[in-house]
């Protein structure tokens, strides 16, 4: 499936929650500063990151589409968009379609949601045949603690165990979860329509460090989707929230970005690159 790519190859997006604890604004004007080609927004407490004419207007002002949302299913998100989980999908569905965005990224179920879960797959087909919309379930991991091991997804945490038709691959999570993410992308085949591209060091803990600085094979990665012609969107979704300096955040993102773009076989955009002329970082858009 065709998710959209650049006259360069796949698109390399970044994800609002790269740039935490700034603000959804935040990462539309870095993304244009630095030459990313839109942005996935985590749809958040942020109440920014709800408002889908807030969405458009960052989105034209910067010149930076919103290329995917990822729907509010953590932990610390249960309550936007209500407690339902498929009127949170729905909701999901509902703003991408109006954003422009093809991906909605959502999470397999909490155990504990009986029901969603006895319905997840199923009713994932269901909302597809309705919509243009792809939802990419995303790969999670187990917990681990005193040596047990704790799964709180069902049916499961690894997509490769459901009848998902569509799938998001987190090498961060394949960290976590000690999978072989090249193993994953190659067994999931035309069913990875969406990365997000991240390392990890192996521990068990769900870092998000940038790409080239944990344990995972995210140039090999990059190389193989880049070869095999993948269609779908590549998204920068990192940890900066230990940069001492909005400088020091800004470096991080735009290493992520030239690394992506290296392994990718891209030409690598400099400070102001496409989309970013002329955008200053304190410049937001009037209502």
């Amino acid at each position: 499936m065709s998710l959209g790519t650049r006259s360069g190859g796949t698109l390399v997006a970044l994800s609002t929650s790269s740039v935490f604890p700034d603000r959804v604004p935040d990462a539309f004007e870095i993304a244009a500063r630095l030459g990313y080609d839109g942005v996935e927004v985590m749809v958040s407490t942020d109440a920014v990151s709800q408002d889908v004419a807030a969405l458009r207007r960052l989105a034209d002002y910067h010149g930076m589409p919103v290329l995917a949302l990822h729907a509010p299913c953590l932990l610390i998100t249960q309550r936007v968009w209500g407690l339902e989980p498929w009127g949170k999908l729905v909701k999901s569905k509902d703003a991408a379609e109006a954003l422009g965005a093809r991906v909605v990224v959502v999470h397999p179920p909490f155990r504990w949601q009986r029901d969603y879960a006895r319905e997840f797959t199923e009713g994932l087909a269901r909302m597809s045949e309705e919509s243009d919309v792809v939802f990419a379930v995303e790969n999670m991991y187990p917990l681990r603690a005193r040596g047990a091991e704790v799964a709180p997804y069902a049916p499961h945490w690894n997509p490769l165990q459901m009848d998902a038709p569509h799938v998001t691959l987190d090498l961060s999570h394949t960290a976590v979860s000690g999978s072989d993410a090249i193993a994953m992308a190659e067994k999931l085949g035309d069913r990875l329509v969406h990365v997000h591209m991240a390392d990890g060091s192996g521990l068990a803990k769900d870092e998000h460090l940038v790409p080239g600085r944990g344990t995972q094979p995210c140039a090999p990665l990059l190389q193989k989707l880049a070869t095999e012609s993948y269609a779908g969107t590549v998204v920068l979704e990192v940890n900066t929230r230990r940069a001492a300096t909005r400088d020091a955040r800004l470096a991080d993102l735009a290493e992520a970005l030239a690394f992506t773009r290296r392994h990718l076989g891209q030409p690598e955009a400099g400070p102001g690159g496409a989309g970013s002329a002329g955008v200053r970082m304190d410049a937001t858009p009037t209502n």
